[in-house]
């Protein structure tokens, strides 16, 4: 009598490995999306709104993508510092890459707004890119959810 209810366990724990396996791509993911959108969006940029605009939103977009990765990497730091990882890094390391992050891209920003004032919503367009590959990967994994069960 055991022996269903084993193998139904075994499938739970299938089910749930597929479905870790799938969700624990979701960065990468993002990532790709944010790759894909940016091109997309800078030709509709470029054909609606022009060259200035879409460089703007070109340099949005690469500093959207750089804050991007260098979170995941200050993230998985602070991870690594907490859980007492052997390759943790330093502290003051981490917080040195968190601060520069901001520093960067007010510095992206100021240089837009001085040498094009024209680019400056563009850039901020680029700068919401995350949030669009974001949706994107919500969308994904619905659709994966409801046609595929993972």
């Amino acid at each position: 009598m055991s022996l269903p209810h084993q193998s139904q366990t075994e499938a739970e724990m299938a089910q749930a490995a597929t479905a870790e396996q799938f969700y624990s791509g979701a960065l990468h993911r993002i990532g790709y999306f944010m790759a894909a959108l940016a091109l997309l969006l800078a030709a509709v940029a470029w054909w609606r709104f022009g060259l200035r605009p879409t460089v703007g939103f070109g340099f949005g977009c690469g500093i959207a993508y750089l804050n991007f990765h260098w979170l995941k990497r200050v993230i998985a730091g602070f991870v690594d510092r907490a859980t007492g990882a052997a390759t943790s890094q330093s502290g003051t390391g981490i917080v040195f890459r968190f601060l520069l992050r901001y520093i960067l891209m007010a510095l992206g920003a100021y240089v837009i707004l001085t040498v094009s004032p024209a680019s400056l919503n563009g850039l901020l367009a680029g700068l919401f890119l995350p949030v669009a590959a974001i949706i994107c990967e919500a969308l994904y994994e619905l659709y994966a959810a409801l046609v595929r069960g993972v």
